[in-house]
């Protein structure tokens, strides 16, 4: 049943993740200031100016979040002199929502929230490519085939993602993914269990291996991975309309609300 308890637990789930990218972050490269804080429910954080990251989840789902408690998060971001995100779900409430338009907020982008059981997944023997879990010698080459695989979409994304391996090799409860074909690496995912949830993110294939069954290949070990944890919850987050979402819905999930993100200058 979809309801905002099931939404809570999922957008508790990836703020969490975040939250604890943002502590890796903050070990790595201390200079970068990188924190965050929880004000009414909602999860604040700053992993520096450009990051997508920087931003809210939850406002208006946990506790009430008015004036008071806009103004405080936006203090947040505004002394750390970039704009102030808010990843906004269909079930927050009104009350809060209703604020965006007069604080000067504007919706910039959107995504579709989708979800599975992992009842029945396990990973299927099938010829093409092979996916394996990293060790943490190979951080380098899963950031660098990451980087390859989103270059292609986002030149911007992909210098992020480059920069991603020693951070995620530090984040708690993530996982990363290789797929291979002919024992080169095609392509990387990451998984991250948080709060029940199993966060699918990050899967991206070199442009020369695409439409050779790697996407495919990593979803299914990474469900079948979730499964061994003991996680009965699988969740991924996609554009609306996207490829991403149809190869999701043809893997069993089903989206459960859409978010938008609402911004305005620092």
């Amino acid at each position: 049943m979809i309801d905002i308890h099931l939404a809570r637990q999922l957008e508790r789930a990836e703020g969490m993740a975040n939250a604890s990218f943002v502590d890796a972050r903050n070990t790595v490269a201390p200079h970068i200031g990188a924190e965050w804080i929880e004000i009414a429910g909602a999860l604040a954080m700053f992993d520096g100016p450009a990051s997508p990251l920087t931003q809210t989840f939850g406002v208006g789902l946990f506790s009430p979040f008015l004036a008071r408690e806009f103004d405080e998060v936006e203090a947040f971001f505004t002394t750390r002199g970039t704009p102030t995100s808010h990843e906004i779900c269909t079930f927050a409430a009104h009350e809060s929502t209703s604020l965006l338009g007069d604080r000067g907020y504007s919706p910039v982008e959107a995504s579709v929230v989708l979800v599975r059981s992992t009842s029945g997944a396990a990973a299927t023997h099938r010829t093409g490519p092979t996916v394996r879990r990293i060790d943490e010698a190979e951080v380098s080459t899963w950031s660098r085939i990451s980087g390859e695989g989103w270059g292609s979409e986002s030149p911007e994304l992909a210098v992020f993602v480059e920069g991603f391996g020693a951070v995620i090799a530090r984040t708690r409860g993530v996982t990363c993914f290789l797929a291979e074909l002919d024992g080169a690496p095609i392509a990387a995912a990451a998984l991250n269990i948080t709060h029940g949830v199993a966060l699918l993110a990050g899967a991206a294939t070199v442009p020369a291996a695409r439409k050779q069954g790697a996407q495919r290949a990593l979803l299914e070990a990474r469900l079948a991975f979730a499964v061994e944890a003991g996680i009965d919850l699988a969740m991924i987050v996609t554009q609306p309309g996207s490829a991403s979402q149809r190869n999701a819905e043809r893997q069993g999930f089903r989206p459960v609300y859409t978010r938008a993100k609402w911004q305005r200058g620092s």
